[in-house]
């Protein structure tokens, strides 16, 4: 296999399996605060804050897969 089809392969692969832990990751984040809003309305200004800074927690993961990428491919 060409060198270049190989770097190739490693950033899709990469960038695919890096982004499945976080999306599955911001759904179970997101379901279970739109659970506990529906139980207790009366929380929702306090605990939607804190939902959103954990799904940007759970971004930074993809996103260093993406910078792992783009040091394949690039470096």
């Amino acid at each position: 296999m060409d060198i270049e089809a190989v770097r190739l392969l490693a950033a899709g692969l990469a960038v695919g399996l890096g982004a499945i832990g976080p999306g599955i990751g911001e759904g179970i984040v997101a379901g279970k605060t739109m659970e506990a809003m529906g139980r207790n309305p009366e929380i929702s200004d306090s605990i939607f804050p804190k939902m959103i800074v954990s799904m940007a927690i759970c971004e930074s993961t993809a996103i260093y897969a993406l910078v792992v990428a783009l040091i394949i491919l690039f470096g």
